[in-house]
């Protein structure tokens, strides 16, 4: 188990750190779509609210070393190299994802900030970012919501885009962030 990227594929600890914000993201997101079955101000909603926000900031903490991990090891290289559009649009979507990775806690915290609202991560309180602004916090949620639906563009371009070098374009760009099997380990 290499946990440094090598010249044909990402570390133990890049592949990691990516399926494990996948993760995380996708708990944000269910929780947030999930709540919707339950009535307003109920317990369970609460909690789903609760959770979003908690996990939301993990991935705003794990996004910070993710980007240490990915700006101080190579990058493995892609075989057969990419043509430059190509290439220019797997930087541009994977800065946006990065930008929403940091983006979207932010305004999260803004609102219930701006709400009054207490600000608790894993039983910690949290300082306010801003004082009570009821108005600036509804602006700050109508932005986080259109950029969470944004998101679901930018992960589903992602995954769909790996999937399409895996399968049409042949190339390595999917198994460089997979895990190796036993048997492919050397």
């Amino acid at each position: 188990m290499n946990w440094k990227n090598s010249d044909t594929r990402f570390g133990s600890a890049s592949i990691a750190l990516h399926w494990l914000m996948a993760l995380l993201i996708v708990a944000v997101y269910a929780l947030m779509e999930f709540r919707e079955f339950f009535p307003s101000a109920s317990y369970p909603r609460e909690m789903m609210k609760a959770w979003h926000f908690t996990l939301g900031l993990l991935v705003f903490l794990l996004v910070w070393v993710r980007l240490f991990v990915r700006l101080t090891q190579r990058l493995p290289r892609i075989e057969p190299e990419l043509v430059r559009w190509q290439q220019l649009l797997s930087i541009a979507v994977h800065l946006a994802l990065y930008g929403f990775m940091i983006v979207m806690p932010v305004l999260g915290w803004l609102v219930l900030s701006g709400e009054g609202e207490t600000s608790l991560f894993n039983g910690l309180n949290l300082p306010a970012l801003i004082g009570v602004d009821k108005e600036f916090a509804h602006t700050a949620e109508e932005v986080h919501v259109t950029i969470g639906n944004i998101g679901y563009l930018l992960i589903g371009l992602h995954a769909v885009a790996a999937l399409f070098h895996h399968y049409f374009l042949k190339d390595n760009t999917l198994v460089r962030m997979l895990p190796r099997s036993k048997k492919h380990q050397r």
